[in-house]
C-alpha cells in the first residue's frame, strides 16, 4: 500500500506542467513564463519554478546574462487570482521570503532583461521592475491593474518603481490603477526600448549580448554600485517592508477581490463596475416591486 501511495505521488511530482521554460544560448540563457492560456499569470508553483531558474542562472558560471519573456503574446498579467481567492486568508499565510512572483524581494547577482510583450502589468509590471532593462514592443500595456481587486503591491512595486520615475510619477501610476502604453513608458525610463510587435525577445537577447562582451567584473561592480546609491544601501529592508505592509490587506481586500476577478468582474482593465450601484431610495422601491 505504502509504495502505491509512494507511486502515486512520483507520478503526480512528474505530470505537474512545466510553467518556466529555460534555453542556453551562449552566455545567455532566456527564461519564459509558459501558461499562455492564462496571459502568464504565476501561480505558487510557477513562482517556485521561476526563482529556481533565476538562481540556477546565478549559481551558472558560463552565463552572464538573462532574459525574462513571457510565452504566446503577454508578459506577464500578475499573480493568478483564481489561486488567491482559494488561499488561506491567515496573516502568516502569504509570507515568502523571496518573493509572491518569483525571487523579487531580494538583490539578484547577474543582470536580467525584461521582454514585454502584451500585458505586463499588476506582478507582472513586478517582475519587469526586477530585471535591469525593459525592451518593450510599441503595443504592450504596463499598469497596476491589481488596484482594482485591493490586491497589494509586494514584489517590489513600491520600491523600485518610485526609484525609477520618482515619487509624483510613480503615485500616478499606484493610486490610479491606469494603463501606461510604450511611448510614455519609454519618456518616464520604465521602457529602455521600443521595438515592432513580435520583436521584444529577438531584440532583448541582443541587447542582452551587447552585455556580455564587457569585462563583466567591472560592469557587476559598477552595477551594484548603482543600485546602492539608489536605495541608500536599504534595498532589502524596503522590499521587506512593502510585503509586510501589504499583508495586512490580503484577507480583508486581496481574497474578496480575487473572487470579484474569478467571478467575471474587472476583466480587461475595466474598473466601471468594481463597486455595487448605491441606489436611491425610489429605485430600490421600483427594484422590489419589478421582482413581485
Amino acid at each position: 500500500m505504502a509504495r502505491r501511495i509512494t507511486t502515486l505521488m512520483m507520478r503526480q511530482y512528474t505530470t505537474a506542467p512545466k510553467t518556466i521554460l529555460t534555453e542556453k544560448l551562449g552566455e545567455i540563457v532566456t527564461i519564459g513564463i509558459n501558461r499562455p492560456e492564462k496571459r502568464n499569470c504565476v501561480d505558487p508553483s510557477t513562482a517556485r519554478q521561476l526563482s529556481k531558474a533565476i538562481e540556477d542562472f546565478e549559481n551558472d558560471d558560463s552565463l552572464r546574462v538573462a532574459v525574462l519573456y513571457g510565452n504566446g503574446g503577454n508578459f506577464c498579467a500578475g499573480f493568478d487570482l483564481k489561486a488567491l481567492s482559494e488561499m488561506d486568508a491567515s496573516p502568516d499565510a502569504g509570507i515568502h521570503e523571496e518573493g509572491q512572483m518569483g525571487p523579487t524581494l531580494r538583490y539578484i547577482k547577474k543582470p536580467m532583461v525584461a521582454a514585454v510583450s502584451g500585458y505586463a502589468v499588476a506582478g507582472g509590471l513586478e517582475l519587469a521592475l526586477m530585471c535591469d532593462l525593459r525592451v518593450m514592443e510599441e503595443n504592450a500595456v504596463m499598469g497596476v491593474y491589481c488596484r482594482r481587486f485591493g490586491v497589494p503591491l509586494m514584489d517590489g512595486g513600491t520600491v523600485r518603481l518610485q526609484a525609477m520615475v520618482g515619487l509624483s510619477r510613480a503615485m500616478d501610476l499606484i493610486l490610479t490603477g491606469r494603463s501606461l502604453g510604450a511611448k510614455e513608458a519609454l519618456e518616464w525610463g520604465v521602457a529602455n526600448r521600443i521595438v515592432a510587435c513580435g520583436t521584444a525577445l529577438g531584440q532583448a537577447i541582443q541587447l542582452a549580448a551587447s552585455l556580455t562582451k564587457f569585462p563583466q567584473q567591472c560592469m557587476l561592480t559598477d552595477r551594484t554600485s548603482t543600485y546602492n546609491a539608489a536605495f541608500n544601501s536599504a534595498y532589502h529592508d524596503l522590499l521587506k517592508y512593502e510585503q509586510t505592509n501589504g499583508l495586512k490587506v490580503v484577507a480583508s481586500e486581496s481574497i474578496p477581490g480575487a473572487k470579484k476577478f474569478v467571478s467575471g468582474i474587472g476583466r480587461h482593465g475595466k474598473s466601471t463596475n468594481l463597486r455595487e450601484k448605491d441606489l436611491k431610495t425610489w429605485e430600490k422601491e421600483f427594484e422590489t416591486k419589478s421582482k413581485l
